[in-house]
């Protein structure tokens, strides 16, 4: 079976219940944003793999073909179901902020941002976590050895792949930029010039880098050479890493985020990404209202303020779990809820203050879903944030480094690169991890279980949000939620973002009259990749959105 798209409440701590048990089947589905990594997926599943080998096989895969997204210099979180117990949990592989960090290290002297200081170069990357996570995913859940989950993301590496016409656009739009470095632009430039669609890129510095990690785990990453090449290569530019750094780095298993809504149950990535509890706030506001029985410009005019509200609480109280306390029961409780949803039905738009500059749009990021033959699931989203992260290689290794200390707040109150705001909770620290909005979910009612999540920097919690709530109205199948227009709004910029189609001219006047601002994108964003399955019949669907060029195979 093939299934490949592109035109061509109340949120409360629930433990998990045998009805969620996973279903035993003879198919298994990959959705990726790529074709060559959903085929090393089910590859390594053919080899006698399970979805956390293959997860292992599909991320890998993704750092090589796919590098203006996601790397092994950047980070992420893996929600993992383990079928034969139930058992959940995420896998935090989020980038650390230096040792050397300081909180006002983006400033100049006049207490300003420095423009760009905390987004090109070395000076902008934390620490990674994807080859931790790597690692840790094969040794505590796979069945597979890490170096046969690794292989075919190193043969791709070694003797190349041709570039695809996503490729040959990512790397033409940052151009300009990559050509500031240029072990980079050796790397990902033929002769000077942008990979034509077609053409084949060879990574050798990538493949020996990925087979220190097969061979050493650890060790093959976060000391030895590779290590020592990587804090060579950041401190010759300026940058702060130490092998130290490198040498204390972990990943952490934290609880995901659990609740429900009707009778749809969620369960979400925990901070310090911020999308499980941002999207269990929305859900819990819009859980106390009956949106089926308002008027349609209505119920878009109250799930655009669940989203303005959660998000003004992603500024003021998120951060860092490890450093920062943040009272998460009360942010995902009911009656917190119940005071939120009277604040909707008492104004019409509710000032979120002085609107900002509106924030970049793209795909960047990565998200893949999988469920194997076992009911074994995992949701991972992956990121080095802005295109081509940092935009740096350190020599001799193919890492290309993230850019994720501009996740943090680098001064209350001003935006970042994709408009967010915070204040003192996700400011920089030593050793802090920045937050993040990426939001790998799971839902399940009675009779499906789905795995999805999607790349698109703030807009990704809203883009969970608008297909959690088709599913939970049983909206169509999935490939229709994933096509569907979307909409946004994130508290600052004070404007509601919304793709072409997503409402229609009364739509957009009658909101208007409401106060709110409105910005049709450029073109379409996110890329949401999404695995279902039927757990009356066992059947399973893989679905890649048609915005982007990747692969969603059932076999």
């Amino acid at each position: 079976m093939f299934c490949k798209l592109r035109l061509t409440c109340l949120l409360v701590l629930l433990p998990m219940s045998s009805a969620m048990a996973g279903v035993t089947t003879s198919t298994a589905g990959i959705a990726s944003a790529h074709p060559l990594a959903t085929q090393a997926g089910h590859g390594i599943l053919a080899r006698g793999g399970n979805a956390f080998d293959a997860a292992v096989a599909v991320a890998a895969t993704l750092s090589v073909v796919e590098p203006y997204n996601s790397g092994l210099g950047g980070g992420g979180f893996f929600l993992l179901h383990r079928a034969h117990d139930g058992y959940e949990v995420m896998i935090d592989a989020r980038e650390r902020a230096p040792l050397a960090a300081t909180r006002d290290m983006y400033l100049d002297q006049s207490g300003q941002p420095v423009p760009g200081l905390s987004v090109d170069g070395p000076l902008a990357a934390g620490i990674p976590g994807i080859p931790g996570g790597l690692v840790h995913l094969a040794k505590n859940y796979g069945r597979l050895s890490l170096k046969q989950s690794l292989a075919p993301a190193i043969r791709l590496a070694r003797d190349g792949f041709p570039v695809t016409a996503q490729f040959s656009r990512m790397t033409l739009r940052q151009q300009d930029r990559l050509k500031n470095f240029p072990e980079t632009a050796r790397i990902f430039f033929n002769r000077g010039f942008v990979y034509a669609a077609g053409e084949r890129l060879r990574q050798p510095e990538l493949a020996r880098t990925l087979e220190q990690l097969a061979n050493k785990g650890r060790r093959g990453f976060y000391s030895g050479e590779v290590a020592k090449q990587l804090v060579k290569g950041v401190r010759s530019a300026k940058g702060i890493w130490s092998m130290k750094d490198l040498a204390e780095y972990r990943v952490v298993e934290r609880a995901p985020v659990r609740g429900k809504f009707h009778d749809v149950h969620i369960i979400s990535a925990a901070l310090p990404s911020s999308g499980g509890v941002t999207l269990t706030q929305m859900l819990n506001i819009l859980g106390g209202f009956d949106l089926m029985a308002v008027n349609r410009v209505e119920r878009f005019r109250r799930i655009i303020e669940a989203m303005r509200l959660a998000y003004r609480d992603r500024a003021l109280y998120l951060g860092d779990p490890d450093l920062v306390h943040v009272d998460v029961p009360r942010l995902v409780g009911a009656a917190y809820a119940d005071e939120l949803r009277k604040e909707i039905l008492l104004r019409d738009a509710i000032p979120a203050g002085t609107p900002s500059e509106a924030a970049r749009e793209g795909a960047n990021t990565t998200h893949f879903s999988i469920i194997d033959r076992e009911g074994n699931r995992v949701a991972a989203t992956l990121s080095l944030n802005t295109l081509f992260g940092s935009g740096y290689t350190p020599s001799g290794t193919g890492v290309v480094l993230n850019n994720e200390m501009d996740d943090f707040s680098v001064k209350p109150n001003t935006p970042n690169t994709y408009g967010l705001v915070g204040l003192h909770a996700n400011a920089i620290a030593p050793g802090k991890r920045p937050l993040s909005s990426m939001t790998p979910t799971f839902l399940e009612n009675d009779t499906s279980v789905v795995v999805l999540g999607t790349p698109g920097g703030s807009r990704i919690i809203t883009m969970v949000l608008l297909a959690t709530l088709e599913f939970a109205q049983e909206s169509g199948a999935a490939e229709d939620w994933v096509s569907r227009p979307r909409f946004h709004h994130q508290y600052l910029p004070d404007m509601v973002t919304y793709e072409q189609d997503a409402f229609d001219e009364a739509d957009r006047a009658v909101l208007e009259q409401h106060g709110y601002r409105l910005r049709t994108v450029r073109g379409r964003y996110g890329n949401m990749q999404v695995v279902t399955q039927n757990k009356l019949t066992g059947r399973i669907e893989a679905v890649s959105d048609p915005r982007g060029e990747g692969l969603g195979l059932v076999r």
